[in-house]
């Protein structure tokens, strides 16, 4: 491991003033509906010497979800989609961190959505460190992941007329990721 991941070991915390967890789905077919969860809190613990002794966790409000369009949001609030009512949140715990190429780690983990735990594998980019105006150190980090929507209990879709159907079971999990190291 190089001297720059070593630097970086330490206890972090999300700035989410500075980080986005979006999404995105086919709808239609024929294009993509974004959107983004605007209440989220998360930490991690960097081992830059021994990066499998990282970990991390992220809980999300899922009633944040953002896609700019109130009826569509309050439908994705509904139980046909997250059942914020019964699930309030969304969480990633970390199970395991391996890095797999130049400025790249796999960070494996169990996502629960709707009470639904599913492991998956977020590959995450290193995108770099600075120290800010405020004198807080800051590292970036960007992944995604996709999930099948299904896998989770989220089975709402409608049929098009000519075939295909309203939503994409495939949905990408997009992180972009601004924290700041504890004192």
């Amino acid at each position: 491991m190089s001297n720059e991941y070593a630097a970086l070991s330490g206890d972090y915390t999300l700035d989410a003033a500075h980080t986005r967890i979006g999404f995105s789905a086919r709808h239609a077919m024929v294009t993509k509906v974004r959107g983004a969860f605007d209440e989220f809190e998360g930490s991690f613990h960097i081992d830059g010497e021994n990066p499998a002794n990282s970990s991390g966790k992220v809980t999300i409000q899922a009633k944040s979800i953002n896609t700019r369009n109130g009826q569509r949001d309050e439908h994705l609030r509904s139980n046909d989609f997250l059942a914020m009512d019964e699930h309030p949140e969304i969480t990633f715990v970390s199970t395991a961190v391996k890095p797999s190429g130049d400025g790249e780690f796999v960070v494996s983990g169990d996502l629960t959505i709707r009470g639904v735990s599913k492991s998956v594998d977020v590959t995450f980019e290193y995108t770099g460190t600075a120290t800010d105006p405020f004198g807080n150190q800051r590292v970036g980090l960007e992944g995604s992941v996709v999930v099948n929507r299904k896998d989770f209990g989220v089975s709402w879709n409608a049929a098009l007329e000519g075939g295909g159907v309203l939503v994409s079971d495939k949905v990408t999990l997009e992180l972009e990721v601004s924290a700041i190291k504890n004192a």
